[in-house]
């Protein structure tokens, strides 16, 4: 049985910029890599006659007494569906437990999940121990049948050592089944062996860990593939070009992307997706042009998944107009627009404050005969409000409600936070309590909408604080927005004490993402309420932290500690903000004048 324990150093990050890519010899490395895939997925009929090639090394198998035997228990197999409670009693004569035996049964049966069950029978009568050949041909066929979980369970128990090429093709249908970290065990432990792993098993690692988005082990495991003098393939390409996508850094990819375009080899389509969106995301819309250009050069026709990701990037980067331009191209193309891309272009409008736009593709989707689903209701419901438009924002609640949609914690938490942001606190209050009455389970979002529209625009009141309150002792944690707006308000209310008392609170607590920056907030209150000693406190711990108070706060401070009569602690305090840059000898003379 293999098992080894992979140190946790050993997948330390590689620099992407020290990795040297190789993009040449591509047709001598591909031919390589099909021949040897050829050799680990062979045909049905090569496996079948090397399984009976090992079975028949032992010369009693061909006995025809046992070949008879194998015949009629594995018929019985084959033809009853609960065999096994009855097998033994059917066939009281034969030792099940002698090797000659069960390797004629699995000889005559070769489907996966019988072989299978076959062993898990035979160790149910007490068969302790099972030949090498026995054991390699059952591991074999599960993975043949991809089922991975048996062969983990079978590799678990039998206690034998699969040959290499069975575990080679053990890691690939780990990797097709998303379970890298088992995967890369047993690949280190076949390189650690000294097994020449691969060019296509290499792909299957690299291609789960992008997909794991365990970019660092990407790096590694590509450096030491270059260190072994295996060259890369236009598979193994697509890899590193999706890991620097996922690595923030889509200019490499795009860099390597040209490079085997020019080499004159193109990548899966996948790749040119992912390079788009990454590319989308970084704003790089000149890249996004040639990538689009060079999918239609080389056939590999962009689809609407693809658009869908170049409508989103521009919506997002403040280029709406072009990316309803192409939005409308692509109609005209006449390319089938599904609800998702829909909904996508309705969110850019609403976010560019296009309404007019978005109620129009809103209504000629209707039209089309797209149903609208809750997300697409949300968008435009949410859209909706962030433009003042209460009174149709709770039009096109209604007819949610009535279309069947609706009634989902997202639905009540966007209606909630657009109330609450047009000033309509009761209503939104209203709603917020009536989500225990249609069985609706609040969520940490929701809690966190309701807590904002208490604390924005309003004066702090007793009802704020005990939903604040409320939150906590339910266990739900603010989010970091949400507590800065709430000791902000606080402090701005004459609640500084309160502030302060709120923010040790949930610091000592632990687990929360405090907002360092109402740090000032509350040393700004507390110099209000003229608790001068603990506002400078405060202002000193912003500075071990190196964070930088406002304009202006430093200057106050030693105002009213002048002005209090505490001139000793306002000198002091002068002193070290004069020292750290804090303050200005301009400010110094406008104090002491």
């Amino acid at each position: 049985m293999v098992r080894v324990s992979i140190p946790p150093n050993s997948f330390l990050r590689r620099n992407p910029k020290s990795v040297q890519i190789r993009v040449r010899s591509f047709s001598l490395q591909e031919k390589t890599q099909q021949q040897t895939d050829n050799h680990l997925e062979s045909s049905s009929h090569s496996r079948i006659v090397e399984e009976n090639s090992s079975l028949m090394k032992n010369p009693q198998i061909q006995s025809p007494r046992v070949c008879s035997i194998a015949g009629e228990v594995s018929k019985f197999i084959r033809t009853r569906s609960k065999w096994e409670p009855t097998l033994s009693t059917e066939f009281p004569d034969v030792n099940f437990s002698d090797p000659n035996v069960y390797n004629a049964v699995l000889r005559q049966e070769i489907d996966a999940s019988l072989s299978f069950r076959f062993y898990s029978w035979l160790r149910s009568i007490d068969v302790a121990e099972f030949d090498s050949d026995f054991c390699n041909i059952v591991f074999s066929r599960l993975l043949d049948a991809n089922a991975v979980n048996a062969a983990r369970d079978f590799l678990n128990k039998a206690k034998f050592e699969p040959e290499p090429q069975h575990l080679e093709t053990y890691i690939r249908s780990l990797c097709k089944n998303s379970l890298i970290d088992e995967a890369l065990v047993v690949f280190e432990w076949l390189r650690s062996i000294g097994y020449n792993v691969s060019l296509g098993t290499w792909n299957s690692v690299l291609l789960d860990s992008v997909r794991s988005k365990k970019i660092d082990i990407v790096w590694k495991l590509y450096g030491e593939m270059t260190e072994s003098g295996v060259v890369a393939d236009v598979k193994t390409i697509g890899c590193l070009i999706r890991a620097f996508c996922l690595d923030n850094n889509p200019g490499k990819g795009y860099k390597l992307f040209r490079q085997i375009l020019a080499a004159g080899h193109v990548p899966e389509n996948v790749v040119f997706k992912h390079l788009v969106s990454a590319l989308c995301r970084n704003r790089s819309y000149g890249k996004v042009q040639a990538v689009l250009h060079a999918m239609v050069a080389k056939n590999q026709a962009p689809d609407v998944y693809t658009y869908r990701k170049l409508i989103v990037g521009l919506c997002d980067g403040g280029m709406v107009d072009d990316g309803f331009r192409i939005f409308n191209e692509l109609r005209t193309r006449g390319y089938s627009l599904d609800i998702v891309m829909y909904t996508t272009m309705i969110r850019g409008l609403c976010r560019n404050k296009n309404l007019g736009d978005a109620r129009k593709l809103w209504s000629e989707m209707i039209d089309g005969g797209i149903a609208p689903n809750d997300y697409s209701y949300n968008v435009l419901i949410d859209g909706l409000f962030k433009n003042g438009d209460i009174d149709e924002a709770e039009k096109l609640y209604g007819e949610m409600l009535d279309g069947g949609c609706g009634g989902t914690a997202v639905t009540y938490t966007t209606m909630i936070n657009g109330l609450c942001s047009n000033g309509k606190l009761g209503e939104a209050r209203r709603m917020f309590d009536s989500m225990d009455e249609n069985g609706v389970e609040r969520d940490s979002v929701t809690y966190n909408a309701m807590l904002k529209g208490y604390f924005r625009g309003h004066n702090v009141s007793e009802e704020g604080v005990n939903f604040l309150n409320e939150v906590l002792s339910r266990g739900f944690r603010p989010t970091t927005a949400s507590i800065a707006l709430v000791i902000e308000k606080l402090c701005d209310d004459g609640f500084a004490t309160e502030a302060e008392r709120l923010w040790l609170g949930m610091e000592g607590r632990g687990g929360f993402e405090m907002p360092i920056r109402s740090m000032d907030s509350i040393a700004a209150g507390l110099g209000k309420e003229g608790l001068l000693q603990e506002g400078v406190r405060w202002l000193g711990h912003m500075i071990c932290k190196g964070i930088r108070p406002k304009i202006g706060r430093f200057e106050d401070v030693f105002e009213r500690m002048f002005e209090g009569g505490k001139i000793g602690d306002g000198e002091f305090v002068l002193g070290y903000a004069l020292k750290m840059g804090f303050c200005s000898l301009e400010t110094l003379a406008a104090i002491v004048r």
